[in-house]
C-alpha cells in the first residue's frame, strides 16, 4: 500500500524529503530528488516520478522535457518517516548526460544484470526482430526451447565433473539464458523463479517462536 502523504514528517525536513528512486527490475539506483508534499502527491496520482525543484522552485516530473519518464511501479517511506524509496520503470536513461543512471555507468551488483537480460527477453519474445537468436528460439516452440534447456543442463554437470572453470561458467550461462526463454515462453519471468525460491528460504530465517 502506499503511504499516505500526512504519514510523512515533512516537517523535519522544513517541508521537503529525499526520495531515492530504483529500477524496479534490477535495483539500481537510478537518482536522488527533493519532494514535498504536493510532489509526492502529484506523484502518486499521476504514477510519474515528480519532485520539487529547489532552484525553479516548482514542481517538475522527470521527463517532463526529455520525454524519459519515470513509471512508479512501487513507493515505501523508511522507519523514521522522512525518507522515500520509489521502485520505477524507467523510459529512456535517467540522466540529462544520457546515462542510465545518474551515479554514472557503474554495472552495480552483477544479479542486476539478470533482471536486464529478463526485460531483453521479454522484448524479443513480444517484437520477434530478425535475425535474433532469441527469436529462433520462440518461433521454434517451447518445446524446441525445453529441449536446450535439457541440453544445456546436461552440458552443465558434464563441465562440472570434467572441464575447467571457464567451461562450467560458460555452461551455466548458457543454461540461465535457455531457461529465461522458456519462462518467457509459458508467459512467466525469472522474477517468477526467484519469488518461488525467497518463498522457500524466507521461513527457514525466521526467528523461532518462543
Amino acid at each position: 500500500m502506499t503511504p499516505l502523504p500526512d504519514s510523512l514528517d515533512w516537517a523535519k525536513g522544513d517541508g521537503l524529503l529525499p526520495a531515492v528512486v530504483q529500477d524496479w527490475r534490477s535495483g539500481r539506483v537510478l537518482m536522488q530528488g527533493w519532494m514535498n508534499a504536493q510532489a509526492y502527491a502529484a506523484t502518486v496520482e499521476s504514477g510519474r516520478v515528480t519532485f520539487f525543484s529547489r532552484s525553479k522552485q516548482r514542481l517538475w516530473t522527470k521527463g517532463e522535457s526529455s520525454g524519459h519518464w519515470l513509471t512508479v511501479e512501487a513507493i515505501e517511506v523508511d522507519c523514521d518517516a522522512d525518507s522515500i524509496l520509489i521502485q520505477a520503470r524507467p523510459h529512456g536513461p535517467t540522466c540529462h548526460r544520457g546515462t542510465d543512471s545518474c551515479f554514472g555507468e557503474g554495472q552495480g551488483s552483477p544479479y542486476a544484470f539478470l533482471a536486464e537480460l529478463d526485460a531483453l527477453v521479454q522484448a524479443r519474445e513480444k517484437e520477434r526482430p530478425s535475425g535474433s537468436y532469441t527469436t529462433q528460439l520462440f518461433e521454434g516452440g517451447i518445446r524446441r526451447i525445453a529441449q536446450k534447456v535439457g541440453e544445456e543442463g546436461v552440458e552443465s554437470a558434464l563441465a562440472g565433473v570434467a572441464q575447467d572453470d571457464a567451461a562450467l561458467t560458460g555452461e551455466v550461462a548458457d543454461l540461465l539464458f535457455h531457461t529465461i526463454v522458456l519462462l518467457r515462453a509459458r508467459g512467466l519471468s525469472l522474477a517468477d523463479a526467484v519469488a518461488e525460491l525467497a518463498r522457500r528460504h524466507r521461513p527457514a530465517m525466521a526467528p523461532a517462536q518462543p
